[in-house]
Formats: structure tokens, sequence, C-alpha cells
């Protein structure tokens, strides 16, 4: 059954009036001409355009960005203003790389250096991943990639930090001075960031009561593997199933190798101890992480499966909205529920090898929720124990950014015609070890 965007649940707030109506004018002018191209190559043409640059660099592969673009131009039905945010994320993401290969052919030293060790938080969506990366992101020590420089990793300025790259390497990292003002005055890429946590409160003002944007918090890095048009964020905002089906299948070790290079760049122009790093696109690949990132300890929130689906299902409601014509909740189920299930038995697949459990540190939700300092204790465990000073700055941070501090978050299983039953015949495995975890059915 198609939902129209006007008789959505009550869940789901509908995009505000202005949103409808100038989708609806703008479609209307279609016949003259005015509907924007989701070519790839004329999205490389505009990217080389942009930057003044042309050179992709040794590992560029465009067929996934061909696949990812069949999909959307012949299944994802993008009302006009989902194409021009998609046209221009894309474009965005070809300057990137463009940008990129520039400073890796110009600055070899880049990629000379290891990469950090790292926390990386695998849970679930809506087991309280967000909250918790931004606690630890609180940690002077941690190099995270706040929403400004997840969006942007590049600087735009290509000259703006070139005395960063004249600070010789010491013993494998560069020494952090305390004098270094990051991101330096004239960097644009805050002032974007902000523009857009501003359009996306004004074409979905409910948006915010499921995932808080702030451009200065951590945000997920599943965007570096955007760089490579290999993940599932195009499915997490529209429907994408061709391309979707493909990218299961697909090895996508480029994609982590690619993430790893942009993550020395970041490490080197603002160095750290430690990265932490999150996103649940990291439970189907493990092994990947494993491979790529060298030193790496995953820390895995769970929640009740029968809470964690249906927030997701509304959160991807949400997204939907703001890019298609037409939203089907049932739809977003059926496709989500299955890949949520085939998520976690990847993790687990991983986890249960000999030895592997040991690579892992679980939290529960709620009591993250309630009880975060002695959730975080188990964390610090890995590194000599929580200081005075860190549970100062933990604590500061849960001040001003509290729980449900932009509303409360209504979803249920019924908005998108589920049962209990139908997330069970996904999730069985994982709730089976969750009960083993924690010797319960279900931790309440």
């Amino acid at each position: 059954m198609m939902y129209d965007v006007d008789l959505l649940k009550e869940n789901f707030r509908k995009n505000p009036f202005w949103f409808r109506f100038l989708n609806a004018g703008w479609k209307a002018t279609y016949p003259l001409g005015t509907k924007l191209k989701l070519d790839k190559d004329d999205l490389i043409r505009t990217a080389k355009k942009t930057t003044g640059l042309s050179d992709f660099g040794p590992d560029f592969n465009d067929e996934p960005l061909d696949r990812l673009l069949w999909s959307i131009n012949h299944e994802a039905n993008l009302h006009p203003v989902g194409r021009f945010i998609t046209r221009q994320r894309y474009v965005s993401l070809l300057s990137i790389r463009l940008r990129a290969a520039y400073y890796f052919k110009k600055y070899p030293q880049i990629l000379e250096q290891p990469l950090y060790p790292a926390w990386i938080i695998v849970g679930l969506q809506r087991t309280g991943t967000t909250k918790l990366q931004r606690l630890l992101a609180a940690d002077p020590d941690h190099r995270v990639i706040p929403s400004w420089e997840v969006i942007n990793p590049m600087p735009l300025d290509l000259n703006l930090y070139q005395d960063q790259f004249l600070t010789p390497v010491f013993s494998g990292a560069r020494q952090h001075s305390p004098s270094t003002v990051y991101p330096k005055p004239g960097d644009r890429r805050i002032k974007m960031a902000n523009l857009s946590v501003r359009a996306v409160r004004l074409i979905s003002p409910g948006f915010f009561a499921v995932h808080p944007i702030d451009a200065l918090q951590p945000e997920e890095d599943i965007l570096m593997l955007d760089l490579s048009f290999m993940s599932t964020t195009p499915e997490a905002m529209m429907p994408v199933p061709t391309y979707a089906s493909w990218l299961e299948r697909s090895d996508q070790s480029d994609a982590y190798a690619y993430a790893v290079k942009i993550m020395k760049f970041l490490q080197w122009i603002h160095p750290a101890k430690r990265w932490v790093l999150k996103t649940p696109h990291h439970l189907e690949f493990p092994d990947l992480i494993e491979k790529h990132f060298g030193e790496v300890h995953f820390i895995w929130p769970h929640r009740t499966i029968y809470e964690s689906v249906p927030s997701y299902l509304s959160m991807l409601t949400y997204n939907s909205l703001m890019f298609c014509e037409k939203v089907d909740p049932e739809q977003i189920a059926r496709h989500w529920v299955r890949k949520i299930g085939y998520m976690l038995d990847k993790a687990l697949d991983y986890r249960l090898k000999d030895g592997n459990g040991n690579k892992f540190t679980d939290l529960w939700y709620h009591d993250l929720i309630s009880s975060s300092m002695e959730e975080m204790s188990k964390i610090y465990k890995l590194d000599g124990g929580l200081t005075p000073d860190l549970i100062r700055r933990f604590q500061e941070h849960e001040v001003s950014h509290p729980h449900r501090k932009y509303g409360t978050h209504h979803y249920s299983l019924a908005d998108f015609n589920l049962t209990q039953g139908d997330i069970d015949r996904h999730t069985k495995r994982y709730q089976d070890f969750i009960a083993k975890l924690y010797d319960k059915h279900q931790r309440p």
C-alpha cells in the first residue's frame, strides 16, 4: 500500500506546506526542461569544473556510481527538491575525491603514517550509538569526525592548511601543538554545515526529535564510505532495491581502504590519541574493519529489538519524506527488517569465531540513558579507568545535551503493519545471543 505524504500516520509529521508547494510548482515546470539531471558524466564534469581539478586518483572506480544512479533514476521516485539535494551531494562527493587526490599526490607523507587505534561503535540503529559517541567525543584524547567535517572532509581552500603538511612525522604520529587552531579562521565548512542543519529543520520539523543534528557534534563515518559510492546511506534515504541488492553482494574492501586514506588525512590535520567511530553499517563488515583499520576494539550497545526496529523504521520514513514523492512505510519495513537481521547475523558470525569475543565491549541502551557513567566505566577499563576530569567532561556534556532535548520520538510496530513475530523471523539468533549475554530473555 502506498501512502501519500498527507496520509502518513500522525507519528510522522508531514513536510510543511511550503515544501510541498515548492515541489508541486517545480514539478509542474518539468516540461520546460527544469528537471535536474542525475547523470554520471554530467556530475563528473560539474565536479571538475567546481574544483578546477581533473584527477580522481588511481583508486577511483565509477561502477558503484553508475549502479547507484541507475537505481535512483528508475526506482527512487524523487521529488524535485530530493533530486536537487541528491545532485548537490554527489557533486560534492566527487569534488571531495578530486581534492583528496590533489593532497595525496602533493603530500605523500599523509598516507605513510599509521592509522590511530580505534574504538568503533557498532550497535544497531537506535540503540544509543549517537549519545555514546558524543559522550566519548568529550575526551580530548579522541579524534572524531564532526558533522561539518564528515560532510566535507577535504578543505575547500587547497592552500588553507598548507603549513600543516610541513610538520614532520615523529615516532609514527604527528605531535599535537596546543596552539593549533582547528578549523582555521576562513574555513567555510562549518558555515556550510550549519546551513544544512537549518535546511533539515525547515524541511522536516519533527526529525530532530528522532536524531538531533549538530554541526559541531560527531556523525557517522559511513559518510567516508559514501565517497566510494558503496554504503547503505542511499537505501536509508530512498528506495533503491537494485543498487542495494548489488551492494550486498559486492566486495567493499576498496571502500574501506579509501576511508582509511581519508582518515589519515584527518588525523594529520588534527592529531589525537585514538579514533572513536560509529555507524551501524559496520555491523556487516567487522572483518573489513579489522583488515583495514588495524588495532580496533568494538563497542556494541544493545536494546530490546522491538524498540530499536520501529524507532529506526520511523527515522527512515522521515528520511524518505525529505527525498521522495511517495513514501511507503510498509515497503521500508519489508526491506529493512530483513536487512537488519542480515547485518546482525554477519556481526555474530564474526564475533563468535574463536577469540573475537574479547574484541567487544557490550552496553545496554537503558543503562546508558539512566546511568551513563557506569557504562562509560566499562569502556574505560580498556584505557586505565575513568578519571575525575573525564567524569566532569562527560557530565557537562550531558547537561548541555539532555535526553529528548528536541522532544519525544513516537513510534510503534503498528505504524508499519508489523508484529513481534515479523521481527522474530529475522532476528531470533540475535535475540538468543542477547538472552545468553544477559542471562534473560529480554532485559527490561
